[in-house]
């Protein structure tokens, strides 16, 4: 853009303060940012709208592919079927020996293995369960109720 460096602002504020005079420069500053506002708003909405113009153009396309391949795609497979000259009817190569897992049923009521895994899980001690007393601990002047003994 303008490659204004300070020796030449320099030069623009010394004869605006000769030209303009100090008494009137802050109202001439502020007329100035004024317009520079309006500028930068003005080119702010000019560059919006070429992006939208952009997007827009953007998605146009990418409809016009979309349909393009959608008609192709209802040519191949009119009713929407197998494809042209049909699906494999095994994926698997046979005698592979892959068969079906057995559906699950639920454990009978009297189940001993099911009862025995339940058993075997530690459960945690219950909150209100007194912690284990350390001996490498000294003890507290109070007892159980926290009155002093």
């Amino acid at each position: 853009m303008f490659d204004v460096g300070a020796a030449e602002l320099l030069v623009i504020v010394v004869v605006a303060i000769l030209v303009i005079g100090p008494k009137d420069m802050p109202a001439a500053m502020r007329t100035a940012g004024r317009w520079i506002g309006k500028l930068r708003r003005i080119s702010s909405h000019f560059r919006s709208g070429i992006d939208e113009m952009v997007r827009q153009a953007e998605i146009e396309d990418m409809e016009e592919k979309w349909s393009q391949r959608n008609k192709e795609i209802m040519a191949r497979y009119p009713t929407g079927g197998e494809p042209e000259g049909g699906a494999p009817e095994n994926i698997l190569p046979a005698g592979e020996g892959m068969e079906p897992l057995p559906p699950r049923s639920a454990p009978a009521v009297g189940d001993t293995t099911a009862e025995a895994a339940v058993n075997k899980v530690d459960r945690p001690a219950s909150p209100r369960a007194e912690p284990a007393r350390s001996t490498d601990e000294p003890s507290l002047p109070f007892d159980e109720d926290g009155k002093d003994r």
